[in-house]
């Protein structure tokens, strides 16, 4: 059957659910805690393989082999609207301007009621302040894609796999002059299981009931020690836990050891490869590396990525090469952990705490550390007295 049923561990896009006809198939997660197609009535399968046709996982070539137009950095004009934001704002104000020639805006939000990040459409500049914010955690497509209205325009942003997913669609359809397509440089999406253990300990400490918020990245000290988690509750009791500090959810996602299987084997999105118009991120280099207000990597891949750029009056942009926009970005996907198997029985089991999965990470962490001391011994001075002549 030319369908999606022998696909496991893929990259959860949800294209193939998006353009099924029959809608017999289901994006959920898998027991890793990962989304994953499942054909709810095989029977009713045409074999006409649009799903497999649209699917980024299934080919092994990217639906575009761009490269670099445009490198810059960026950020708001509006110093408001660059402190609400992760890094610079660029994705909103893009977004914002695009709002006013016409286009619909498909990102990402958090949604209280699922506890968990949702592809949404935005129609107004209000609709899209739920954007605004990195999620670290794998969104769910299907109903945003589905609502997709194919005659209008849009702006859809999410991780380089979704957006190759999407341009694979839009292409078979004919209609790629109505969108413009947006990733970002992507670590990789945690498991699901990991989320689940990091909100049972957070209502542990503010009382059980649904989040009315969770923000992933938080300026107040800091564009460089944003890396803080806030979440909070209806009655108004909340958490706040930094990375610097010790944050579970921090110190497991970038440990890269409970990521999605791709994202270690099967990565085509990397550094400067992309089937985007634009792609965004922080400009984590040393060119800004004393700048807390925060400041954007934005790549331009196509001449539609760079003309919007260049059109949108309320983002500055300061052009530089692409090594150096694209510095602190990881330029392959991570190794295979060791422990990998080990951590997710440990986030997959009820008898253990986040705690526990978070006592056997330490050594791994530490031992990478002392691996990378070993291999770039000088870099890693060099970053020490940077980081003691900044204090």
């Amino acid at each position: 059957m030319k369908n999606v049923s022998s696909i496991k561990d893929c990259y959860g896009c949800g294209m193939c659910a998006t353009v099924c006809g029959q809608r017999i198939i289901e994006i959920r997660l898998n027991d890793d805690g990962f989304y994953e197609p499942h054909i709810t009535h095989p029977d009713k399968c045409t074999d006409c393989g649009l799903c497999t046709s649209v699917c980024a996982f299934f080919h092994n070539e990217r639906s575009a082999e761009l490269s670099p137009i445009g490198c810059y950095a960026a950020w708001s004009s509006n110093s408001e609207i660059r402190h609400k934001c992760s890094s610079g704002g660029a994705s909103y104000e893009l977004s914002r301007h695009l709002l006013k020639h016409g286009f619909k805006i498909c990102g990402v939000k958090y949604n209280p009621e699922t506890n968990r990040a949702e592809h949404y459409i935005a129609k107004s500049a209000e609709e899209l302040d739920a954007s605004i914010g990195s999620k670290y955690i794998q969104s769910y497509t299907v109903d945003a894609f589905r609502a997709v209205n194919r005659n209008e325009k849009y702006l859809i942003i999410g991780t380089p796999c979704q957006i190759d997913s999407f341009r694979r669609y839009i292409r078979l359809f004919k209609k790629e002059e109505n969108f413009i397509l947006m990733d970002f440089f992507c670590h990789g999406v945690p498991t699901m299981h990991l989320w689940d253990k990091y909100s049972q300990w957070v209502r542990q400490q503010i009382g059980e009931g649904e989040f009315s918020y969770v923000s992933w990245r938080n300026k107040a000290k800091g564009w460089h020690n944003s890396w803080v988690m806030n979440i909070g509750n209806a009655k108004g009791n909340k958490v706040i836990s930094i990375a610097t500090k010790g944050d579970m959810f921090y110190r497991m996602f970038l440990s890269d050891t409970c990521l999605g299987k791709q994202c270690y084997e099967n990565c085509k999105y990397k550094y400067d490869k992309s089937a985007a118009d634009i792609r965004i991120g922080d400009m984590w280099g040393n060119k800004f590396r004393n700048n807390e207000a925060g400041v954007n990597a934005v790549i331009s891949f196509t001449p539609i990525g760079e003309k919007l750029l260049n059109q949108t009056e309320t983002l500055h942009i300061e052009p530089y090469k692409f090594k150096t926009v694209a510095e602190g970005q990881m330029k392959t996907s991570p190794h295979y952990p060791s422990i990998k198997n080990n951590v997710m029985d440990k986030l997959k089991s009820d008898d253990c705490t986040l705690g526990d999965t978070c006592n056997i990470v330490l050594p791994y962490i530490q031992r990478q550390k002392i691996k990378r001391l070993l291999r770039h011994p000088l870099r890693t001075l060099i970053n020490r007295l940077r980081k003691a002549l900044k204090a």
